[in-house]
């Protein structure tokens, strides 16, 4: 840009959101990612900003059940979809299985990643359940069917989701108890 040029006109969408089971209008600029939309619109804190780069994990949610960082996802492509953040887990109060699991397996620390984790365990198990293979799932040719998790196949699925305080070895097992 040269002086005197303007800066590019702001482009806005109005969406409709769908967290966590409740309708929310807002309108975005549309460079907006889904992650600054719901810690700075909802207030929606749960998921964080970690590496903001897509590499760590700890702003995962659930778009219509998968697995997305919601730092690389812009807003915009997820009008009239179901969202799901950590916040949104727990049913009637009742904490979901895995956040229980999480607590009685010590599968955290600091707690940092721990919403991006479960929100990321939640979609694994999922996806394990409708037959999705891993890069370590032994015969992929085989008639496909819910994937036996063991550990290697657990860690492997969650291999997106960085813990810096080294909580793994709890967090493996909670996912375990839980696929179990």
């Amino acid at each position: 840009m040269t002086q005197g040029d303007a800066a590019p006109a702001r482009i806005t969408a109005d969406l409709r959101l769908s967290v966590n089971g409740r309708r929310h209008p807002v309108t975005v600029d549309n460079r907006e990612t889904l992650l600054d939309t719901l810690r700075e619109r909802l207030d929606l804190t749960g998921s964080k900003k970690g590496c903001d780069h897509g590499q760590c994990g700890a702003c995962t949610v659930l778009v219509d059940g998968r697995r997305v960082k919601s730092c690389l996802t812009l807003t915009v492509t997820v009008d009239d979809r179901d969202i799901t953040t950590v916040e949104g887990l727990a049913k009637d109060g009742i904490p979901h299985p895995l956040q229980e699991a999480f607590i009685e397996y010590d599968a955290l620390q600091c707690g940092y990643c721990t919403p991006g984790q479960l929100c990321s365990a939640v979609g694994m198990l999922a996806e394990a359940a409708d037959g999705w293979p891993s890069a370590v799932t032994p015969d992929i040719g085989a008639e496909l069917g819910p994937m036996k998790l063991d550990d290697d196949e657990i860690r492997e699925r969650m291999s997106g989701n960085l813990c810096r305080c080294g909580a793994y070895p709890g967090i493996v097992a909670a996912i375990g108890e839980v696929a179990r």
